[in-house]
């Protein structure tokens, strides 16, 4: 059993937590960087068209053929998440909001996950610095929070701003859908695009989903708000969830732009 003392600095410590967790939202003046970067391995999960029972084409050419996408084992010995050199440029930001670093008042750059609070500190950001219009995505694992990253995706297609990964970048998982979400999408050619399956919280991928279940259309309305075609959706959705969520395929910019109009 836990001594009188344990139990009152548990409670201490609770209580300090449940404050932090309703703080409002402020800007903070950047003095260090802290990021956490996750390595994932690679297995080729079959082919991704499967999952509807269809290839789909997009002007005479199949855009789930394997052959025509970067090779991921040649693509994966280069990087597999932004270098430190690149990191470091977050130095220069002169406040921050959660993952993001606002550079000048038209430039914010991100680093970090998506967590239920991203969005709030997002729209905070947008109020001390209303003339922000590009964002540099510079290493984004992804989201633990779906929902707060389709909402934050909408606030940035609202705000009318750029998303770019710049040379060095790295997002994966669901960083991908708040590249989507720019009015003008941007990459340098070695821009790194990570993908993979999503997974509910019973731990089921799409693939345990029957075909005409809702949640997918949930995901394909979302690409087709972002302006992907009918055909560029259910082709991307379908190379995504081929591999499963707790690996990841890396894609390139060319890969992308098999899908996507970049800018």
């Amino acid at each position: 059993m836990a001594s009188p003392t344990a139990l009152l600095r548990t409670l201490i410590a609770a209580a300090f937590a449940t404050v932090l967790a309703f703080a409002p939202v402020q800007a903070q003046q950047v003095t260090t960087i802290t990021t956490t970067t996750v390595t994932w391995t690679y297995e080729d999960a079959g082919g991704a068209d499967e999952y509807f029972g269809d290839e789909y084409f997009v002007d005479g050419a199949a855009l789930l053929d394997d052959a025509a996408l970067a090779d991921d084992a040649d693509f994966a010995a280069t990087r597999r998440y932004a270098p430190a050199a690149t990191l470091a440029t977050l130095g220069q930001a002169k406040a921050r909001f959660g993952p993001f670093s606002v550079i000048d008042a038209s430039t914010v750059r991100m680093a970090g996950d998506v967590t239920a609070a991203t969005p709030r500190q997002f729209a905070a950001m947008l109020a001390a610095f209303p003339g922000l219009k590009r964002l540099e995505m510079i290493d984004c694992p992804g989201s633990l929070d779906e929902e707060a990253n389709l909402i934050l995706a909408r606030a940035i297609r609202r705000a009318g701003m750029e998303t770019v990964v710049p040379a060095g970048g790295s997002i994966r998982s669901g960083a991908v859908e708040l590249w989507l979400a720019g009015v003008a999408r941007r990459a340098a050619p070695d821009a790194e695009f990570g993908v993979h399956s999503w997974a509910d919280e019973y731990g089921r991928e799409a693939s345990d989903y029957p075909a005409n279940d809702p949640v997918h259309a949930e995901y394909l309305g979302y690409y087709r708000e972002m302006g992907l075609d009918d055909g560029r959706a259910r082709a991307f959705y379908a190379l995504t969830n081929a591999t499963p969520f707790d690996d990841v395929r890396y894609l390139t910019r060319d890969d992308m732009a098999r899908f996507v109009t970049l800018d």
